[in-house]
């Protein structure tokens, strides 16, 4: 006789995550892997690298932080926005006491040459000037002026570019009010570091007279544009210099003319153009913007292995100025000349000026992207000139220090100068939807960087020690359970 069984206990699959896994399938085993994977990586990695930063840096961010509401930034920004926006810079002040040039200049060039820094030549409101004054620069300020080297004849508006640790003094107006076509080099002893004096170098100037050209130096050479010719009147000559691979610059060839005749502006490089903004065209002071395109005009290269070799001990292709074009939505909002142009950090700059009548005070500033675009000038009040306008004056970057030195106002010629701080501070606290900064300790120099790295390998032997912790107790979870009863039932008792 066969005893029929009865129906058994139907077996229910445990479900989680709200019933969208099967407890014991594989889903919820890769859900829980990947959730472990991020929280060794958060306590091995990040938060140890956290520990360092920590120490070594003023703030340090926690989290994601994509967009913060909440800003706080430090009170030397003044009132610029927090946080400021890129290219901002903090308001200008005057330097301190004693760092005034000997003598008012204006139209004057600036370069720096290692830890020197000069002033050449320039006006004295009468007529042109040979002196030269060098300061010392440290920690991107400098000291008090002396005399330096003179240069061999009075000059004034003459451009100048630094190449090779080697500054070219291009052009200019002499004594007699005339154009000039000289070009004299100034270097330093490679031992000493002393400045040398100003040579000449043999058959080596401008095709034609030029004053108030504007002159950059690129990867492989000098490019010097427009200036004033013999008659005075604007030019659209583009000149460029080449320098072999001895490093020796060769004559002068002519490169892509100018679309409008420009003396006196700012011309500078970004990337593979070069930018020439305000100055003084056939009409007086203009706005204009125009964009030189840099290239060698040969074919791309060829990516693929064993092309484009060059053999050794060829000179490579230069690069040229190919062409030059204009766009009136990237033109300044107003128009200057005798501003003082210059770039930093990607951005172009322009402060102060003339509008052909009387000096102002704005500061106009413009990102240029990676194609070349513009997308405006801006301008904020809180970066303008401090007490009325400034034309003539010679602006230069140093560190993270913008300078304009000498210049002149509506009541006369300056000896002083003025700084603003190229790089407004973050802010040292945020807090957004995704993250948060908050100010950390800023321990400085190779103490700072010690204690930084004990503080990483602290905070990550211990949170190592925490995951062998919790890998023991999922281990031994019976043994884990009847210790965790036995507290609750002592706390009960």
């Amino acid at each position: 006789m066969t005893q029929q069984l009865t129906a058994g206990r139907p077996l229910t699959r445990r479900r989680v995550l709200f019933g969208a896994l099967d407890a014991d399938g594989w889903g919820w085993a890769t859900v829980k892997a990947f959730f472990w994977f991020v929280v060794i990586i958060i306590l091995l990695a990040y938060i140890p690298d956290r520990a360092y930063y920590f120490t070594v840096n003023r703030t340090i961010d926690i989290g994601l932080l994509a967009w913060s509401p909440i800003n706080f930034c430090p009170p030397e920004n003044a009132d610029l926005p927090c946080p400021a926006p890129i290219g901002a810079v903090l308001p200008w002040e005057p330097t301190a006491a004693g760092l005034e040039l000997p003598v008012a200049r204006r139209d004057g060039a600036v370069a720096q040459l290692g830890t020197h820094l000069l002033y050449i030549g320039g006006t004295d409101g009468t007529a042109a000037q040979s002196t030269v004054f060098v300061s010392t620069i440290k920690d991107g300020a400098y000291g008090p002026w002396s005399d330096g080297p003179a240069l061999p004849a009075p000059r004034t508006d003459a451009a100048l570019a630094v190449a090779s640790g080697v500054i070219y003094h291009i052009g200019g107006t002499d004594e007699a009010g005339v154009p000039t076509a000289t070009i004299w080099t100034l270097g330093s002893d490679a031992e000493t570091g002393d400045l040398k004096a100003w040579t000449e170098i043999e058959g080596y100037a401008l095709p034609e007279p030029r004053s108030a050209a504007m002159a950059v130096a690129i990867s492989d050479g000098l490019v010097v544009a427009g200036g004033r010719d013999a008659t005075g009147a604007p030019s659209n000559s583009v000149w460029k210099s080449t320098q072999n691979l001895l490093g020796v610059l060769g004559p002068f060839s002519t490169e892509a003319t100018l679309l409008d005749p420009i003396a006196d502006g700012t011309l500078a490089q970004v990337g593979d153009f070069l930018w020439l903004y305000g100055g003084t065209d056939a009409s007086g002071a203009t706005g204009a913007v125009e964009r030189g395109f840099l290239g060698t005009g040969k074919p791309p290269v060829d990516p693929r292995p064993g092309r484009n070799i060059t053999p050794q001990g060829t000179e490579p292709d230069p690069l040229k100025v190919l062409r030059w074009d204009v766009n009136n939505d990237a033109n300044l909002p107003e128009a200057r000349t005798a501003a003082a142009g210059f770039t930093a950090n990607g951005a172009l700059y322009l402060v102060g000026g003339s509008d052909g009548s009387s000096p102002h005070s704005e500061l106009f500033w413009t990102i240029p992207n990676a194609t070349g675009d513009l997308a405006g000038w801006k301008h904020r009040a809180e970066m303008d000139l401090p007490a009325g306008g400034l034309e003539g004056a010679s602006p230069i970057a140093v560190g993270p220090n913008a300078y304009l030195i000498g210049g002149a106002t509506e009541d006369g010629m300056l000896r002083g100068a003025i700084r603003a701080n190229l790089a407004p501070g973050a802010p040292f606290f945020q807090l957004g939807i995704a993250g948060a900064v908050i100010p950390a300790l800023q321990i400085e120099g190779e103490l700072g960087q010690e204690l930084g790295y004990l503080a990483a390998d602290g905070v990550g032997t211990v949170n190592f020690i925490i995951l062998l912790i919790i890998g023991w107790m999922f281990a031994h979870r019976e043994r884990v359970a009847a210790w965790w009863a036995r507290r609750r039932g002592r706390a009960r008792a």
